[in-house]
């Protein structure tokens, strides 16, 4: 219900976003629909409810964004940014993606990735610590995406740059919307223009090239700003998530020390440690929708026109779906999490990400299998879509 408890969430309260999980557990309890009067939106975090509002496109709809500012902003999308779409515009752009962004074809990247982690760990070995964010995070994703899109080495870390600047907000406060910067596909203009006259093996040239049905049953190819909107969004998706991905891993596994030993004994334990990171602290804890039409949840109705905010980190921690959820256990039968959502807009970079996690986690077991987090020079990142940390110092032996 609604109305009948005192509880309290925020997803810009910063103190809730610290350790939102005690929040997570009396909402599923006490308020599995609950309505933020403040910020007027609902929000269900019980998995089976976060699941349907994954699902059920009809009722609840991507096509207004998939972020609670621009649902709100109401404001209109240009084409490409799939998370913000439904069929049939969705269907053909991730139909076209799809054939570009194979899980073969991000499997076949493992030696480049484990080449991006040496280059950027060799040069630590030996010096007492690290950062699991700036010198690993930011570093082998920004890599990997870049040399996937085409984007010139010394442009990198420019790309990425941009990508993270548009996320960002000030502590507690909520994403700028600006309709005319969204995306900020614009950034990649002069890349695509010169991938046109000079193309390459890279995705780029894939979506330059590429001829597909669109929505309307006309065969065609990509238009220039949709390539650049494409090109944009995997950028910034490419980089975010997966960095925030590494950060918690530093933490997690300080936090455990006996399960990182026996990771470091034992390697075939890491594809299934990256699974109980994704479910344990995603890097995306929730995801919104605009509701079509009057719905009915717990008794209560949640009037069309809504914003819904559907808590995948709460969902990760059900009770009810996962036995000891607040437990970390790299042993946990690796089982469904929402953490790439669910549906027609699961993650299409999931298997990319897979990858990159488990290729960062063996990589630096290899060279410091000891570590601590430094907390006085830990910090979180302040984005109201993302959660995870900015710079985790740790020192190692």
């Amino acid at each position: 219900m609604t109305t009948t408890t005192d509880i309290h969430y925020d997803p810009y309260d910063r103190a809730i976003d610290a350790d939102p999980y005690p929040v997570y557990r009396r909402l599923r309890d006490e308020a599995p629909l609950y309505y933020n009067e403040q910020h007027e939106f609902f929000a269900v975090s019980r998995f089976d409810d976060v699941q349907r509002g994954l699902v059920d496109r009809e009722t609840f709809s991507s096509a207004r964004g998939a972020v609670l500012e621009f649902i709100k902003a109401d404001i209109e999308f240009p084409p490409g940014i799939l998370i913000f779409e439904d069929p049939p515009q969705h269907t053909t752009h991730r139909g076209l993606l799809s054939r570009v962004f194979t899980p073969k074809r991000m499997n076949a990247l493992e030696p480049k990735v484990r080449e991006f982690c040496a280059r950027a760990l060799d040069p630590l070995v030996g010096a007492g610590r690290f950062d699991f964010v700036a010198d690993l995070g930011a570093q082998m994703p920004m890599r990997t995406i870049g040399m996937l899109l085409g984007i010139p080495e010394s442009d990198q870390e420019r790309a990425r740059d941009n990508a993270d600047a548009s996320l960002r907000t000030e502590p507690g406060g909520q994403m700028d919307v600006d309709a005319d910067n969204i995306g900020q596909s614009e950034f990649f203009a002069d890349y695509v223009d010169w991938r046109v006259d000079h193309p390459s093996d890279d995705l780029m040239t894939d979506l330059l090239q590429a001829e597909f049905e669109d929505e309307t049953g006309t065969t065609r190819r990509l238009t220039r700003d949709e390539v650049l909107m494409y090109v944009s969004v995997l950028s910034s998706a490419g980089n975010e998530t997966t960095n925030r991905l590494v950060g918690w891993m530093g933490k997690v596994l300080a936090e455990h020390p006996d399960q990182r030993r026996e990771l470091v004994e034992d390697r075939s334990l890491v594809a299934n440690t990256i699974e109980e990171l994704l479910r344990f602290e995603p890097p995306t804890p929730h995801v919104a929708r605009y509701v079509t039409q009057d719905v009915e949840l717990h008794g209560e109705t949640v009037p069309a026109g809504s914003a819904m905010l559907c808590l995948s980190g709460s969902a990760n921690r059900d009770e009810d779906k996962y036995p000891a959820a607040d437990r970390f256990d790299i042993h946990r039968p690796s089982g469904q999490h929402l953490t790439f959502g669910y549906g027609i807009h699961y993650c299409l970079g999931a298997a990319l990400a897979r990858l990159e996690g488990r290729v960062a986690l063996d990589e630096v077991l290899t060279r410091f299998p000891e570590w601590d987090v430094d907390w006085d020079g830990a910090r979180r990142a302040p984005t109201s879509t993302v959660r995870g940390w900015e710079s985790l110092p740790v020192t190692t032996t």
